[in-house]
Formats: C-alpha cells, sequence, structure tokens
C-alpha cells in the first residue's frame, strides 16, 4: 500500500475523533478537532492510502511559537500498522517543523514506545519530567 503524507492536511472532524479512540482506546467523543488543531498547533500530519482515503494515520505538531515543536497524539489505524506509517508521520512532521525554523522536536511517550521513537524514528533520549494534573 502507497500511503500518502500531507502537511496540514484535510480530514474530516468525525474520522480524526474515530482514529483517536481506536488509537487510544477511548470512547469516540464529538470533537473540534480543525478548530483545536488551527488554534493551537503549528501543524499537523495525515497519512493516507493513495488509493482508498481513509484516513490511515495522524500526528499532531504543537509549538512554542519558536525553536520547540511537539509530537502528540501519534497514531496509526490498527488495520495499518507495522508497516512504517507512523515512523513517515513523524519524518513528515521533522521536515515540516525544521521548514517553519523549529530547532527541536519533542515526543513524550510510554517505555513500550521506546523503540518506535528511538529506533525508527531517530529521536535520541533524554531526561524529562511529568506532572499529572
Amino acid at each position: 500500500m502507497t500511503i500518502r503524507y500531507s502537511w496540514r492536511g484535510a480530514f474530516g472532524n468525525d474520522e480524526l475523533a474515530a482514529l483517536h479512540a481506536e488509537g487510544f482506546g477511548e470512547p469516540v467523543e464529538p470533537i473540534d478537532w480543525r478548530g483545536r488543531l488551527e488554534r493551537h498547533s503549528l501543524g499537523w500530519v495525515c497519512a493516507r492510502p493513495e488509493v482508498g482515503g481513509s484516513l490511515a494515520g495522524f500526528v499532531n505538531v504543537a509549538w512554542d511559537g519558536g525553536a520547540h515543536a511537539f509530537l502528540l497524539d501519534t497514531v496509526v489505524a490498527r488495520a495499518a500498522r507495522h508497516g512504517g506509517i507512523g515512523a513517515g508521520l513523524v519524518a513528515t512532521a521533522a521536515e515540516a517543523a525544521r521548514a517553519a525554523g523549529c530547532a527541536w522536536l519533542h515526543a513524550d511517550f510510554e517505555e513500550h514506545l521506546r523503540p518506535f521513537y528511538l529506533d525508527a524514528c531517530g529521536l535520541r533520549p533524554t531526561d524529562a519530567g511529568l506532572l499529572r494534573l
């Protein structure tokens, strides 16, 4: 399957809500994803098959308005996993963040995702802190 990655690509709120819910094991909620992303993000990447067109993957790229960009909500549809789509999402996000003048791309992730982010995507480990609110 050939995948097309698009920076600030088109998506429907319903299809992104369904993909997000599937990927994170949450119920589908009616969220204005487009409005949220346009207000708070540098951009996002959509992954779709060249043929068929349904949303196969997505990542949000938040930023601080300067040198730092942050990967959020990296998700690939269950049926499309383990084919490199996630790494393609991150690579496209990194390229777009670099083009926007960012010098750093951050990603917080759970331990079981280390091989994906560090090996498949080329991020390097850093120390970080987290406070659940």
